[in-house]
């Protein structure tokens, strides 16, 4: 926890520098706009500057709504990378002008030049700063603003696929090679297209999964939000099974509820509904899953968050119990925060967890080689693939969207996973 506050406060030390120079590069920029002369313009930049950087600490440490905290780290983000883009070009604006300067200072021959009496006789001319090259600094920096306006459209329907070996050392023979497909996070709220959130389903039974993990967030808050895309989601099937779990937006905390029985009701709508699409809704227990003969535990536990802002509804001890004959050991836990936390100081026996919840943000960059979000500075597990000991954890980022309607960099996913017998002989853990 020390080290994400320093990051983010040296974050923060950095950006309050950055603003000096972007506000001489905007004062270089426009210098026949007399209100950005004035003292008055630097007072009100840097305190929209303080505030964004005020919005930063509240959505990491201050417990508020989801969609709420999302939004106020990515307009942050978004504006840090604005004012990132315009420094290089104020940076290179400097250079010209010390260029000149110094071109200036070598041209110059005081002997023949008489200087002013009352100008020091070294006194260099002042050389402006180029508007155009300012002008194309803040064009430029607006471009990650015009990808958010883009990826509302299109991104959060371009599902893809991530495939993985999952190399598990007890796994049975008999489980060898089996594909396992995890989705996660639904938000069926969110939805607005049919046919794209259709089209995501059939890319993932495409790829024929022998059994498929939904990691919880069916719906944003209540269950009727389900009501058009039931349907859909009902074709999602496996010929082992398709076992669920619940998230934290799946109890109605978010949502306002005349009394206790009509929020309780709610959640009993939202269990008939993984009921009534056939998946196998697994709170705080566990399944044995058997392939000729051999088995696997499937665990699945209700929503168990380290950070307190969000539920704990989790009971591992139920989950586990009566399971120490499972040569394998598979838990569904919604929030990937309870692996550090619980799982792996607790439970040692829990081979791979799978979680969801933390979207990526929605806003990055991901590559098989490279991934960063600002939620990072919140998660220390927050997509892919980590192991630890001989314990593993996958995160992935979520099938639909919450808060912010779009996605830069961290697009929707559905994971397929080769189960396989042994140790990973080249282990990347991304």
């Amino acid at each position: 926890m020390q080290a994400k506050i320093l990051t983010v406060t040296l974050i923060s030390i950095v950006l309050l520098v950055a603003d000096v120079y972007v506000i001489s590069g905007i004062r270089g920029a426009f210098p026949k706009w007399r209100f950005v002369q004035k003292k008055s313009f630097t007072t009100i930049f840097l305190t929209l500057s303080v505030l964004l950087i005020i919005a930063l600490y509240v959505g990491v440490y201050i417990k508020i709504n989801v969609g709420v905290r999302a939004a106020l780290m990515l307009v942050f983000f978004l504006q840090a990378i604005v004012k990132a883009v315009f420094v290089l070009f104020v940076f290179m604006d400097d250079i010209r002008r010390f260029i000149k300067r110094l071109f200036i200072r070598d041209k110059k021959q005081p002997e023949e030049v008489p200087a002013p009496v009352n100008e020091p006789e070294n006194k260099l001319p002042a050389i402006p700063r180029s508007e155009f090259l300012l002008k194309a600094g803040l064009l430029a920096g607006m471009v990650p603003l015009a990808a958010m306006g883009y990826s509302s459209m299109t991104s959060v329907y371009d599902y893809q696929v991530r495939r993985r070996k999952l190399y598990l050392p007890n796994l049975p023979k008999k489980f060898d090679g089996l594909l396992l497909g995890q989705i996660s996070d639904i938000h069926s709220g969110s939805f607005y297209k049919k046919k794209a959130v259709l089209g995501g389903v059939e890319m993932l039974l495409a790829e024929k999964p022998d059994l498929i993990f939904f990691t919880g967030d069916l719906v944003n808050d209540i269950a009727p939000e389900m009501r058009d895309y039931q349907d859909i989601f009902s074709k999602v099937k496996a010929p082992l099974g398709v076992f669920s779990t619940l998230g934290n937006h799946d109890y109605g905390d978010y949502a306002w509820w005349p009394d206790a029985a009509a929020k309780k009701k709610n959640l009993d709508d939202l269990k008939a509904t993984h009921k009534n699409m056939g998946w196998d809704l697994l709170m705080n227990t566990h399944r044995r899953l058997k392939v000729d003969g051999e088995e696997i535990g499937i665990l699945g536990i209700e929503n168990w968050a380290a950070i307190s802002r969000f539920p704990r509804y989790g009971r591992m001890d139920l989950a586990t119990k009566n399971t120490d004959d499972l040569p394998v050991k598979l838990l569904l836990s919604h929030d990937p925060s309870h692996w550090r936390a619980e799982v792996l100081p607790k439970y040692p026996q829990i081979d791979a967890m799978f979680s969801g919840h933390t979207h990526g943000m929605q806003f990055g960059v991901r590559t098989e080689e490279y991934q960063w979000s600002p939620i990072k500075y919140v998660y220390n597990e927050w997509a892919g693939h980590y192991h630890e000991n001989n314990q593993q954890l996958y995160v992935n980022v979520g099938y639909g969207f919450i808060g912010y309607t779009g996605r830069i960099g961290i697009l929707p996913e559905i994971t397929i996973f080769e189960l396989k017998a042994g140790h990973d002989p080249n282990p990347a853990w991304i």
